[in-house]
């Protein structure tokens, strides 16, 4: 059955003005014309050299951009944009009070909310934003909505209140990065994310900032480490722990639930006895993840 879940850690900026998506065409790894009503997009903020800032989804409600990201980091992200907006004429405004955002995953979800089995697909919905995980559509629904129209809403829907650990170990298993928990700031690389198979890099859009590396490591095939859900025999150790292949650390856990977790793991490795903090594990790869037939070294 479909669940609905409160994303509390996750929060709402709105932008907007005449030259607010001219502005962001040119810092952000996606394009940002495809962010429309009937269309979300996933898209990171880089440094000058190419390395993680920030991810979040985009989607247009009443001519302005709807941007959910991480609540904690959201002054960050304001503060760096602004730094690039120069004299652009673009408002960023938030994060928004009285707005909530939450996930609605789980077999009849979509259905529910009345949305294709499409990434990224969007709709108006109760004075907010609903759309399909615009990198996998098992992912489920994102919503964004003001809190009172939230608060309700899954018991006219039909839906069960379900808890962020429900989530959680579906994102997971889907090798889905979750911002900074997983995506080390100021170093990870999105091909090592996982940004190109999950539609979160445009490669046709023109110049942006961070652009540079990332082309280069797609065409020069440069990717020695991957994101990865692994399965441990028991309890996942705790974020941050070592993964291990005998005596060498060949990677490190980021988020776990369960006996799952996510870890940034080196290629050559990958086939290789795994195990962190003393209990064995092997990766499991969702459909979308397809590793090199032989990794660089």
């Amino acid at each position: 059955m479909a669940e609905i879940v409160p994303l509390t850690h996750r929060g709402v900026l709105r932008l907007s003005g005449p030259d607010v998506r001219a502005f962001l065409q040119g810092v952000l790894s996606n394009d940002v014309e495809k962010a429309t009503e009937a269309q979300a997009i996933w898209a990171a903020f880089l440094t000058p050299q190419g390395k993680y800032l920030h991810d979040f989804f985009l989607v247009a409600q009443d001519g302005d951009l709807l941007l959910e990201g991480e609540l904690e980091r959201l002054p960050d992200l304001m503060k760096r944009l602004k730094i690039y907006k120069l004299r652009a004429k673009a408002t960023i405004e938030g994060p928004l009070e009285g707005f909530a955002v939450a996930v609605v995953h789980g077999e009849g979800g979509l259905a529910a909310l009345d949305l294709p089995d499409r990434p990224g697909a969007a709709k108006a919905l109760e004075g907010g934003v609903a759309f399909v995980d615009p990198r996998l559509a098992e992912a489920g629904a994102r919503l964004l909505l003001p809190s009172e129209a939230l608060a309700s809403l899954g018991e006219r829907l039909g839906l069960q209140s379900g808890a962020e650990e429900d989530y959680e170990r579906r994102r997971i298993a889907l090798g889905l990065p979750d911002g900074s928990r997983d995506m080390q700031v100021e170093k990870a690389i999105l091909l090592e994310c996982g940004f190109d198979e999950l539609h979160g890099v445009d490669w046709d859009k023109g110049c942006y900032m961070g652009q540079e590396l990332t082309a280069r490591t797609k065409y020069r095939g440069l990717i020695k480490k991957r994101l990865m859900p692994l399965a441990f025999d028991g309890e996942a150790p705790a974020p941050g722990t070592p993964v291990m292949v005998g005596e060498r650390e060949v990677g490190d856990l980021r988020s776990t639930v369960g006996e799952l977790g996510i870890a940034l793991l080196r290629l050559e490795h990958a086939e290789a006895a795994l195990e962190a903090a003393g209990v064995a594990a092997k990766p499991a790869l969702p459909d979308w993840l397809k590793l090199p037939e032989k990794a660089e070294t």
